[in-house]
């Protein structure tokens, strides 16, 4: 079996080794596509082609992508979003593309695509997590929060910080010359800041301090995350305990941020999420 998390920014496959392990190749993400779809899978999976059938999650199936999949409207659970699933050939081989979860009409439009998998992945991996109500957050580009209740996704929301703090970093805020160093300083800053809820008015502290306070353009980065990783947490809900899944870079991240708002946490890792939601879905027969 072949698996992969295929979204904007990389393509991750992974095949068993028949020792208990996994093989792990990397392409492209979708975003960064130069050809057709069908052609940069092919190419990704190399000699894995035509060795096993292949599931995929994330942006693969969204429009315009290598095959569209309609999303499952929340509340979904396990069953109704495997059953979401579309399965089709590619060039001789099976090929299942995971749906992803919607908001239902009436509330605000949010939608996701990879997260589900993740999220169904880590109630297999933990079956506690199936019980009660339960608080998921996928740190990222665009950072998801879904809301569990007895292993459902009763609802979710979507958070800009990622991309908005790529965005910041080609600002004028930390465009001063200067050291790299201080970030982790900056970080604590910017949390500390986060506190007074005032987003557009602290953002300009991150160059005002540079100027002011002999702060360094690493600072300043560091401030800037602690910022809107802070104003994340506080807008997300009531410091309800948090199991975070994702990628250690990020999630240390929101750990740090966790633990600086006194919110329980604890973290489960992305890939073994994803391999374990995909391993849910059945293959076409």
């Amino acid at each position: 079996m072949i698996l992969g998390d295929w979204g904007t920014s990389r393509l991750r496959l992974f095949r068993a080794d028949g020792q208990g392990g996994w093989e792990r190749r990397e392409g492209p993400g979708i975003g960064a596509l130069k050809a057709p779809a069908a052609d940069a899978l092919r190419e990704a999976l190399g000699d894995w082609a035509g060795t096993a059938p292949v599931r995929l999650a994330g942006m693969v199936g969204a429009r315009g992508a290598l095959h569209e999949v309609p999303y499952v409207d929340c509340p979904a659970d396990r069953a109704a979003w495997a059953a979401g699933a579309a399965r089709l050939m590619l060039a001789g081989q099976p090929l299942t593309i995971a749906a992803g979860l919607a908001m239902p009409p009436g509330a605000a439009p949010d939608v996701m695509r990879g997260e589900e998998t993740q999220i169904f992945g880590a109630l297999a991996l933990d079956p506690a997590l199936a019980h009660g109500r339960q608080l998921i957050v996928h740190p990222g580009t665009h950072s998801k929060w879904a809301w569990l209740e007895d292993g459902v996704v009763r609802a979710f929301r979507t958070f800009f910080t990622g991309e908005l703090y790529a965005l910041l970093l080609q600002s004028t805020l930390t465009r001063l010359p200067g050291a790299a160093s201080g970030e982790a300083e900056g970080f604590a800053a910017g949390l500390d800041r986060a506190r007074d809820r005032d987003l557009l008015g602290a953002l300009f502290a991150a160059r005002a301090a540079q100027l002011r306070e002999g702060r360094t353009p690493g600072w300043a980065k560091g401030y800037l995350s602690g910022l809107l990783i802070g104003h994340e947490l506080a807008a997300a809900g009531d410091g309800a305990a948090v199991t975070l899944i994702g990628a250690p870079g990020l999630t240390d991240a929101y750990a740090r941020a966790c633990d600086h708002q006194g919110r329980a946490h604890r973290t489960l890792d992305g890939d073994a999420c994803v391999i374990a939601g995909l391993e849910l879905l059945e293959d076409m027969p």
